[in-house]
């Protein structure tokens, strides 16, 4: 009978348990919140990286898409060439691309099948820097493509 008396002179015992319990799932929520919050920034940024790789890959291949951007005569100042600066070139994506058509290289790619005899290889790089296209947010993403393209054409044979 002494227990009973001990738990009946102990009145406020009750509420404290309660407020315990209400700041414990309190931190629980704030805790589950703070994830949350992190995991849409995470994902924001995996967006805005992955819009600015389509960039940056769309325009590797609306350059890829015209030859005539890889004529060689008049268009190239010290073996560069900027496609966008021809209206026949579309950027729906605002890419930034370079050509650059590299002099040193001759024949042909490694591993291409092709021998270097009766063609003519022009060797070049491009390089595509895309953005994210959203306007939310003050650091945007920004990838860079590098690709090499090699052209061939026939040569003439024998006087043909």
């Amino acid at each position: 009978m002494k227990t009973l008396s001990i738990l009946k002179e102990q009145p406020g015992v009750a509420l404290v348990i309660a407020l315990l319990m209400i700041v414990v799932l309190t931190l629980i929520g704030l805790a589950s919140t703070q994830t949350s919050i992190y995991d849409i920034k995470l994902s924001g940024n995996k967006r805005g990286s992955t819009s600015a790789f389509y960039a940056a890959e769309s325009g590797v291949q609306v350059v890829i898409a015209n030859a005539e951007n890889f004529n060689v005569p008049g268009k190239y100042i010290r073996n560069k060439y900027d496609p966008f600066s021809d209206p026949n070139n579309a950027n729906p994506t605002k890419a930034i691309v370079t050509i650059e058509y590299d002099t040193t290289l001759e024949g042909s790619p490694k591993g291409s099948g092709f021998s270097a005899i009766n063609f003519e290889y022009n060797h070049f790089l491009i390089e595509s820097t895309g953005q994210d296209q959203m306007d939310s947010g003050l650091a945007k993403a920004k990838c860079t493509i590098q690709q090499k393209v090699v052209t061939f054409t026939p040569t003439l044979q024998g006087g043909y």
